[in-house]
């Protein structure tokens, strides 16, 4: 008599290669202060924070189907927070990153009793009314530059590293430390009870919610997670420009439009797609940066191919074709016969 028994994995033999790959990079990324000197930090603060923030609007729009275009309320109002907490208070700048995303969650919460009457491209549109209203609000706030903008206080800037080396390393690990806890939180977080309810959510919202899943609360729980996560990371962008202006804290093109375009071509709906997207825009970024418009165009023809041979992104793609998971959320049955 044969008998079969079923056993449920998440991991895979590439995930596990994978998770060896990531170990070896975080490694490499831990000995950039040693190796890689100040030019290369600054770079890489960009791309982890950006890797940070693309991950977020991935969770918001590709699980939760939220799909913003107001993020940089959340980056702007972060990095507004940073600096009034360290101009007027006195808190030591890095203390006020988490009270930063603290700040950003609270005024996520009236936002989405507003944004979540709004359905599709109204509440798209919407998200990005509420970024201008931000926008708005600070150029008139004289205390802090107005329209013009401020500089952080020399003695904020001296009180936190007495060099700039020291200053650049100290917000650089920030970075790193931000970047990596968002990523992995996401991973924890979707396969989670919660995260299955959030996939239920994004393949089908109306059977979600006739299986018992509260719908609005989940992604009311989303887009507070996201809000706290990107007020953090705004903060430490303007931490480490130590200069804030109404225009580039809240500037679509600079934030929203920019983390789209790596989550689109990265692989949206993906744990891994947002990395490998801000990846290869900075690669591409730092390739063709000098070429002016014609950089635009190429990073614009980009999208449209990607979106029109791999919907599913670059990393979509890849892992239809091989099988291939980081950081796997599937569960797989295998099912093995037993002969006496």
């Amino acid at each position: 008599m044969t008998t079969m028994t079923a056993e449920v994995r998440r991991a895979t033999v590439s995930s596990w290669v994978g998770l060896g790959l990531v170990g070896v990079a975080l490694l490499v990324l831990a000995g950039v202060p040693w190796w890689g000197g100040p030019p290369i930090m600054s770079m890489m603060v960009e791309v982890l924070v950006y890797i940070g923030l693309a991950s977020l609007w991935n969770l918001l729009a590709g699980y939760a189907g939220l799909v913003s275009v107001g993020q940089q309320a959340y980056v702007g109002l972060g990095g507004y927070v940073l600096f009034g907490i360290a101009t007027f208070l006195g808190i030591d700048p890095l203390w006020a990153i988490p009270l930063a995303g603290l700040a950003a969650a609270v005024v996520s919460l009236p936002v989405a009793a507003l944004l979540f009457r709004l359905r599709g491209p109204y509440f798209a549109i919407g998200s990005w009314v509420v970024a201008e209203v931000l926008r708005l609000l600070f150029a008139n706030w004289q205390a802090l530059g107005g329209g013009s903008g401020t500089s952080l206080p020399s003695d904020v800037v001296i009180a936190m590293a007495p060099t700039r080396f020291l200053r650049l390393e100290t917000i650089y690990w920030t970075a790193l430390v931000l970047s990596v806890v968002v990523v992995a939180a996401t991973a924890l977080l979707l396969r989670s009870r919660f995260g299955l309810a959030l996939t239920a959510i994004r393949d089908n919202e109306v059977a979600a919610r006739s299986n018992g899943v509260s719908v609005l609360r989940v992604k009311l729980t989303v887009y507070i997670v996201a809000a706290f996560g990107t007020g953090m990371l705004g903060a430490l962008i303007f931490l480490s420009r130590l200069r804030i202006s109404p225009d580039a804290a809240f500037s679509v093109d600079d934030f929203s439009a920019l983390i789209i375009f790596m989550t689109v071509i990265g692989g949206i709906g993906s744990i891994e797609g947002p990395v490998l997207g801000a990846v290869i825009f900075f690669l591409l970024r730092g390739a063709m940066a000098d070429l002016g418009s014609i950089y635009l165009i190429t990073l614009g023809v980009i999208a449209i191919a990607v979106m029109m041979l791999a919907p599913r992104g670059i990393w979509g793609l890849v892992a239809a074709r091989t099988g291939w998971d980081v950081l796997p959320l599937k569960r797989r049955v295998y099912i093995t016969e037993e002969r006496p």
